[in-house]
């Protein structure tokens, strides 16, 4: 099993027509994601042919609407790769399609754009991960998302991370340690997104084939330390830690915009503290995320289940 996309998940991009969302739509056809078609207004019933990595071709139909596009694919995901000013417009129009799941990949939306969408989206049965995240990944079925997805081996630990970059090291350390990953999602590094560790956290409690997880965060806000205390209280599988920007000076922002340190809050040593109080091993430094989880995962016994990439 996985999270959140499987080799059933049906995807539309939205800005497909633009060079980023050509360039990623090819990407995660070529990595055998069923990617339906895609929107752009005003350049409907035009179709788009794309050549894969392999060759092959393939054809993607432009719809005006995300309606138009679920009604005529049976779509239940979108991609959202729109810029930054139109973005929460596209958010909210995938919403009222009443999809499944929307991923927004891209960054720099305005935070009282994002906090207008989160108002519209309660009641709303539509999960949104991101905005400025690297998307999703279930490893061999579903690859959503700009993501390498040659590093990801299909297996039993589940990744959830504010950073594309530590998500995409952490599944490098796993995969070449022969350790598979049940899906990846990047949450995204903004300080109002759609999916919180929380909701990531809960999904991966309830799959059966997620034996452990490693949650990646950053300087910047609470969600670490709330995630840590959910943890502790209802998490029935070894988590493992790291979080980035341990030497960021307090009051200055650090790549995200969600990863700044203020009012005393947020800060790394704040996090790592809360975390290991709760039962969460938390990794020194990037480059020992994996050999802290295989510490973990013997001292648990699962070791051998979890090292045999699927």
């Amino acid at each position: 099993m996985s999270i959140l996309v499987n080799k059933d998940t049906k995807v539309i991009t939205q800005g497909i027509t633009g060079a980023t969302g050509l360039f990623h739509t090819k990407g995660c056809l070529s990595y055998g994601t069923q990617m339906v078609g895609g929107v752009t207004p005003g350049k409907g019933g035009t179709i788009i042919e794309i050549e894969l990595e392999n060759g092959e071709k393939a054809t993607q139909p432009v719809f005006n609407t995300v309606v138009e596009a679920k009604a005529a694919t049976g779509c239940n995901a979108s991609v959202i790769y729109v810029p930054p000013a139109f973005a929460a417009d596209a958010i909210m129009e995938a919403v009222d399609a009443e999809l499944d799941l929307v991923i927004c990949i891209t960054e720099g939306i305005p935070v009282l754009d994002m906090i207008k969408v989160s108002r519209y989206m309660e009641g709303k049965t539509t999960r949104l991960i991101g905005p400025n995240c690297p998307g999703v990944i279930t490893p061999g079925e579903c690859k959503i998302g700009i993501m390498p997805g040659y590093i990801h081996k299909k297996g039993h630990v589940g990744v959830v991370s504010r950073s594309g970059t530590l998500t995409y090291e952490a599944v490098h350390q796993l995969s070449t340690r022969g350790i598979g990953q049940s899906s990846a999602v990047g949450i995204g590094g903004d300080p109002v997104k759609g999916s919180e560790f929380i909701d990531i956290l809960r999904l991966f409690n309830d799959d059966p084939d997620t034996f452990a997880v490693i949650m990646i965060g950053e300087i910047g806000g609470t969600a670490e330390e709330e995630a840590a205390e959910w943890v502790a209280a209802n998490m029935k599988k070894p988590v493992i830690g790291f979080i980035g920007g341990q030497t960021a000076p307090p009051g200055k922002r650090m790549g995200h915009a969600g990863a700044i340190i203020s009012g005393g809050k947020g800060t790394a040593a704040e996090k790592v503290s809360t975390m290991e109080r709760c039962g969460i091993r938390v990794a020194p430094t990037p480059s020992e995320m994996g050999s802290t989880l295989v510490d973990v995962l013997e001292e648990r016994g699962l070791l051998k289940s979890c090292q045999t990439a699927l």
